[in-house]
């Protein structure tokens, strides 16, 4: 059973994740500085882990139809650490996409949502995009 309670553990594990996406883009931004994307991945992946727990964390990476996601992170993850950062960066962010493309229209309503940034979300050539991994059949 999932809880949706807001605990400390899970606030921690939040700041962590976005820590990680923050050390990351920098990473991106300073031409590929492998320490700091280094440091956004472990960061990601650990608050990841306090965010939904170890076992969910293991289960969500290890399903059949995430392999291919698993494994281009992975090997990207790898890459970042032994010194290839554009490769590797370029294999994590497939790998990203592939893992976590099952929350685009979740990502999308959510988006929508939110006040200034709504608008631009709102528009039809941006939710057609979205409509796409949805389900929906989008007239093209």
């Amino acid at each position: 059973m999932v809880s949706f309670e807001m605990n400390d553990q899970k606030k921690i594990g939040l700041g962590l994740t976005g820590f990680g996406v923050f050390f990351s883009i920098l990473g991106i931004i300073f031409f590929f500085d492998k320490g700091l994307l280094a440091m956004g991945n472990i960061l990601f992946l650990s608050g990841l882990m306090l965010t939904i727990g170890l076992k969910s964390t293991m289960q969500f990476f290890a399903k059949p139809k995430n392999y291919k996601g698993t494994i281009s992170f992975g090997v990207g993850f790898f890459m970042v650490l032994i010194g290839w950062p554009v490769f590797g960066m370029i294999l994590e962010l497939y790998g990203f996409f592939v893992l976590f493309s099952g929350f685009w229209p979740t990502l999308s309503i959510f988006l929508q949502r939110i006040p200034v940034l709504g608008w631009i979300f709102q528009q039809p050539f941006v939710r057609s995009f979205f409509d796409r991994y949805r389900g929906k059949r989008v007239p093209v």
